[in-house]
Order: C-alpha cells, then sequence, then structure tokens
C-alpha cells in the first residue's frame, strides 16, 4: 500500500501535534508538514507536493477558505479536507466551493478523518459523512442553493454564486469588517467607488444578504475573518 503524505494547517501547535499523533498511528499516511497561517500553508504545500492538506479556516494572514482557493488553482491534484469549528452547511457549502474535497467540524472522530483523506485521495468528496462521486457533488451544491437562495437557484449552475468570493472582494469584506466606508476602502485599495460598489453587489449576492453589515458579521462568524484582526 502506497503511502499517502499530509500536511496539516492549524494555528494552535497543541491542535497540529494531536492530529499528527492521530494520522502517524497509520500505517498508510505519513505527515510531511506543518503550517500556522495561509500564506504559509500554500507556500509549504508547493513545496512539499503533500497528497493532501487538512485546512483550518480561522487563520492569520490568509484565511483557510482564500487559501485553499489559491493552492487548488496552483496545484489542483492536492485534495484539501477543510475542518473548523465554525459549523454549519453553508460553511460546507463555502469550502466545497473554494475547491475543497471535504468538510468536518473540529469534533470529527480520528476514524472519520483518516477515512477522509484516504477517500479524498481517490477522487472523492466526503460531505456530512457521505462519500460523493465528483458528479454527485454537482447536485448537492445545488440543492444547497437551492435551500439558501431559492429564487437564484433556477439559475446557479451557470451564474457566479457557484463561485467563491474572489481575492478583491475578500479583501474588501476584510476592511468592511475594520469599519471603512467606500470612500476608504477605495483609497485604501486605490480602485474607483464604483468598482467597490461594483466588489459589494457581488458579495451580498454571494453571501445571500442584504447589507454590508450582515457580510461582516457572516464572515466573523464563520471564522473568514479573526476577530483580532478587526481592531
Amino acid at each position: 500500500m502506497s503511502t499517502l503524505r499530509v500536511m496539516i494547517v492549524d494555528d494552535h501547535p497543541l491542535l497540529r501535534g494531536g492530529i499528527r499523533r492521530v494520522l502517524e498511528a497509520e500505517s498508510d499516511l505519513e505527515v510531511v508538514g506543518e503550517a500556522s497561517d495561509g500564506k504559509e500553508a500554500i507556500s509549504l504545500a508547493l513545496e512539499l507536493e503533500p497528497d493532501i492538506v487538512l485546512m483550518d479556516i480561522n487563520l492569520p494572514t490568509m484565511n483557510g477558505l482564500q487559501a485553499t482557493r489559491e493552492l487548488k488553482q496552483l496545484r489542483p491534484d492536492i485534495g484539501v479536507i477543510v475542518f473548523t469549528a465554525y459549523h454549519d452547511e453553508t460553511q460546507a457549502l463555502h469550502a466545497i466551493q473554494a475547491g475543497a474535497s471535504a468538510y468536518f467540524p473540529k469534533d470529527v472522530t480520528a476514524a472519520e478523518l483518516v477515512n477522509a483523506i484516504r477517500e479524498v485521495s481517490q477522487g472523492n468528496y466526503v460531505i456530512d459523512d457521505t462519500v460523493l462521486a465528483k458528479p454527485e457533488v454537482a447536485k448537492w451544491l445545488l440543492k444547497q442553493f437551492q435551500e439558501v437562495s431559492p429564487i437564484q437557484a433556477e439559475d446557479a449552475l451557470a451564474d457566479e454564486l457557484f463561485l467563491p468570493l474572489s481575492p478583491r472582494e475578500m479583501e474588501i469584506l476584510q476592511l468592511i469588517a475594520r469599519g471603512f466606508s467606500n470612500k476608504e476602502i477605495a483609497k485604501e485599495l486605490r480602485i474607483s467607488r464604483q468598482t467597490v460598489k461594483n466588489h459589494m453587489t457581488s458579495i451580498l449576492r454571494k453571501l445571500a444578504v442584504n447589507d454590508r453589515t450582515q457580510a461582516a458579521v457572516y464572515a466573523l462568524r464563520r471564522g473568514w475573518i479573526r476577530l483580532q484582526d478587526t481592531q
């Protein structure tokens, strides 16, 4: 049996150590590296070329969804399993949108995590303890959109709603959480106020929220933005 190379990304050393011990007890799993923030995760994954990356969401420098999206663009062959303390079905939707192949809350059992690593290495997806082949994931995505935004779900397969927030949109969302106005965001990012407004429209649509405050709360509650980074 070939050995699967796994990398762990979490900003808590104690948790990383616990996961490492669980994985290294398995004869077919090898932990090849650990990272503590989003940007480090990308550079280390490109260097170490793991088969699977276990990715937390609430990370310094770049959240786990952003890091997942960028890593999958650079290395689509690397499987990503997102695990987080911010558990809900909408969060799972965003994780899969970003390119993850599995999603778990941090109270996942050792057996579930190990099984997910093996399934993802075979090209499968694991959502809510269910193993899905790639064609089945599209059906799951559509079902989630029907529940989150029924009016828009009919056109969702062809709509940008199936895309995660872009890097620029995430930048803007982070500034919104810090209390920046559109004018201040435009100045900070050196873009026009109209461009900021266009991005805001896209952010609100993708998150299915009504205003900038709801968007900021949405991101904070799901760990996309660290509370300490809003001070």
